[in-house]
């Protein structure tokens, strides 16, 4: 397939793009750019990109394409605070005028990269499967809600939508994203020795590997349209339901003197929710390969090989929020978070 991956530029993207391209598709990217730069270690594969902002899309941009990977959004709750409007702009309303340019161009594939934050506030007693009530309680998650709901309005037998509710993301991938509870948690034991956790511990937490992320985007791909259309899927494995003292307590074990702290104040968060993902579990295509234990192996041999400094660690490099904040404040980007010169790959 020729196929089009909205943000390729950056944490998800920077591994979908090998995975795609492994599988033997022809992948182009669109992204605005950014986090360009924000990379640890080599970066690997970049494709064919249209530098742009999804805002701006056209059908006359997805023309030829068979199928649509849409990835780019404000990524996190915490950037999506920034101001709740600009999250609505950009994760929703552009997200559904991407879809209606796609269909109007013959684009026959729409895989929206949703997120297990539509479930939000949750009983922790509850494994929550793709039927659950949404109870969303950031910006974020609101949007991924609107989106899910307007693209369903969409589907039709020539425009086939399917809705990838990612679990918490971890694990390395070239464009980095430290503000992930795994990966924080491990970069803060290779840093200090101590693993630092912001809340008290008792939040539940689906995790997924960044690898397995792209992997389930692959299998929906190679998936026949009848088993995916117009369908959502959690993003994960059963068994990558934890507690996030749990995970502090693996990223103690697996770095030699590390201790856990919790930091003063810290108090339970609203988002707690535990996930089912049979669902996606029942598509022979996917066969996810991390757990959560070797994910914070990985992070931590390559912490250590890229040399990931204290420095580097606090600066604005892998941190989403910062990064935008950084631009805001030199004045490369506008209000809207429009680009006010040329940003640079």
């Amino acid at each position: 397939m020729r196929v089009l991956v909205t943000g390729h530029d950056g944490y998800l993207g920077s591994a979908m793009v090998p995975a795609l391209r492994q599988a033997g598709h022809d992948v182009v990217g669109l992204d605005t750019l950014f986090f360009a730069g924000c990379t640890l270690g080599p970066r690997g594969i970049v494709p064919d990109a249209i530098r742009g902002d999804v805002r701006d899309v056209t059908a006359d941009h997805l023309r030829g394409f068979d199928a649509v990977i849409h990835l780019a959004a404000l990524s996190n709750d915490p950037l999506g605070n920034i101001d709740a409007e600009l999250t609505y702009e950009i994760n929703y309303r552009s997200s559904v005028r991407l879809a209606v340019a796609a269909r109007d161009a013959g684009v026959s594939r729409f895989l929206f990269s949703s997120s297990c934050s539509v479930y939000g506030a949750a009983s922790p007693d509850d494994i929550l499967d793709e039927a659950a009530s949404f109870h969303p309680v950031t910006a974020y998650g609101i949007s991924k809600v609107q989106t899910e709901e307007a693209l369903d309005r969409l589907a039709s037998p020539s425009f086939s939508p399917t809705y990838l509710r990612n679990a918490t993301a971890y694990g390395f991938a070239p464009q980095l994203r430290l503000d992930l509870v795994v990966n924080d948690l491990v970069a803060s034991a290779c840093r200090h020795g101590t693993v630092l956790v912001k809340s008290d511990g008792t939040p539940w937490r689906p995790l997924v590997h960044v690898d397995d992320i792209a992997a389930a985007f692959c299998a929906v791909l190679a998936a026949p349209r009848e088993r995916v259309h117009n369908q959502a899927f959690n993003v994960g494995r059963d068994e990558d339901n934890y507690q996030v003292s749990d995970i502090a307590r693996m990223v103690q074990e697996a770095v030699a003197g590390s201790s856990v702290e919790y930091a003063p104040g810290g108090g339970p968060d609203k988002r707690c929710y535990r996930v089912h993902f049979g669902k996606l579990a029942r598509l022979p295509e996917f066969q996810p390969s991390w757990s959560v234990a070797r994910g914070v192996s990985q992070l931590r041999d390559a912490y250590r090989a890229y040399d990931l400094s204290g420095a580097e660690v606090d600066a604005a490099t892998y941190h989403r929020l910062a990064r935008i904040r950084s631009h805001l404040d030199a004045g490369r980007l506008d209000a809207a978070l429009r680009w006010r010169e040329v940003a640079t790959s």
